[in-house]
């Protein structure tokens, strides 16, 4: 006769990745990426300027950066499963309490403490998951896992276009943005646990740096490149006559591209190998990011909108698995500094592509900008893998 464990054992791998799936639902794809949808609305009502919806856009970027600058602490006091648990209810409170707060201090306290949860959740959330999945010989879910911030972003943009249909107010398209992240995130906080940290000698302690400066580098790039489209693609759609109807559509679309996109670049990775992945992907983000800012129709949109979705995560995703691949013994240090960097980059992003948008009147100069400096992550990535086989 089966034991109840051992009927249970054969599940545990797909648990955990759809565990892992729902927290970045409810952290990143909700609690990050739906100001975006919003703030049109919420720009109106509040007679926001483009200062202020920007200033409030770059205290999410701030936050995650700390969140990623703290999670490289070695310990954390109360552990690592305290913290991820705390980091989803956070994430999904200040969603919600962006519905019921006034004025720009408020909206960017609630923003910056937004943006740090979503690191904790995004570096120690990862860990747990490709810890538990490795030691299955699951590899192969993790797509499951980073499909969760595709899933996020195109339920609350689908809910957000809705609701707005239906009349309702920014203020309770933010409540309903956070009821639904507090619904994601009751399966990991559940269900995700951490292997004990062993304690490291001076000699491991040496190893962790090895490589992942480059890594870092290529990902700060990527996150300038990235927010970049990622802040203007609604401002670029709303300003082409042409591409006004399809608005409501192009967040759906980067978040239903960005859900299978792991299962792509898992194959990818598996014939090329990850460094050489990671290149290809920027080189197609930067032609997405090309499209967006130079062909401003719906075709040029919709084709933005869906090469964006289908490589941003696949570039995070690559990034994690190219730190991993460094070792096991220290992976989320490693995670945390590649996330610093992409914290960097994005933090950088908006402020300048913006700058150089109002120098010249448009979003092709700052897109080709960022264009670049993908390009560049993909020349650097590759000479990293170049770097070690040698």
């Amino acid at each position: 006769m089966m034991s109840f464990s051992t009927v249970r054992t054969p599940d545990r791998p797909v648990l955990v990745a759809c565990a892992g799936m729902l927290a970045l639902a409810s952290s990143l794809g909700i609690g990050r990426f739906v100001y975006t949808p919003i703030l049109p609305a919420m720009a109106t009502a509040l007679g926001l300027s483009a200062s202020g919806a920007g200033l409030i856009a770059s205290a999410n970027f701030a936050g995650y950066l700390a969140g990623g600058i703290m999670a490289t602490l070695p310990r954390l006091p109360r552990g690592r499963r305290a913290w991820f648990v705390g980091s989803l209810l956070v994430g999904a409170a200040t969603t919600t309490g962006m519905g019921v707060a006034s004025g720009l201090p408020a909206f960017l306290l609630l923003r910056f403490l937004g943006g740090a949860s979503s690191a904790f959740v995004l570096v120690l959330g990862t860990a747990s998951v490709l810890d538990a999945l490795a030691g299955a010989e699951r590899g192969g879910l993790r797509w499951v896992h980073y499909a969760g911030v595709g899933l996020g972003i195109a339920v609350s943009a689908a809910a957000v276009s809705a609701l707005e249909a239906a009349g309702a107010s920014w203020r309770a398209l933010w409540l309903a943005s956070g009821a639904i992240a507090f619904v994601l995130l009751a399966v990991p906080a559940a269900t995700l646990r951490w292997r004990e940290v062993r304690r490291v000698g001076p000699a491991v302690r040496q190893r962790l740096g090895a490589g992942i400066l480059p890594l870092a580098v290529c990902h700060a790039l990527f996150g300038f490149g990235y927010v970049v489209t990622a802040t203007f693609l609604v401002a670029i759609v709303r300003a082409s006559a042409s591409g006004r109807p399809i608005e409501p559509l192009v967040w759906v679309v980067v978040g239903l591209t960005a859900l299978p996109s792991l299962l792509l670049w898992d194959w990818v990775a598996a014939r090329v190998g990850t460094r050489r992945g990671y290149a290809l992907a920027c080189v197609l983000e930067a032609v997405s990011v090309l499209a967006g800012g130079g062909w401003p129709t719906p075709a040029g949109l919709l084709l933005a909108s869906a090469m964006f979705g289908g490589t941003f995560m696949g570039l995070t995703a690559l990034g994690f698995a190219a730190a991993r691949e460094l070792g096991v013994e220290g992976q989320e240090r490693r995670f945390a500094v590649i996330t610093v960097g992409f914290g960097l980059g994005q933090a950088i992003g908006p402020v300048l592509g913006g700058a150089v948008s109002d120098w010249t009147g448009g979003f092709w100069a700052p897109s080709v900008l960022a264009a670049g400096a993908l390009l560049v992550a993909s020349v650097l990535v590759l000479a990293s893998a170049r770097e070690r086989r040698t």
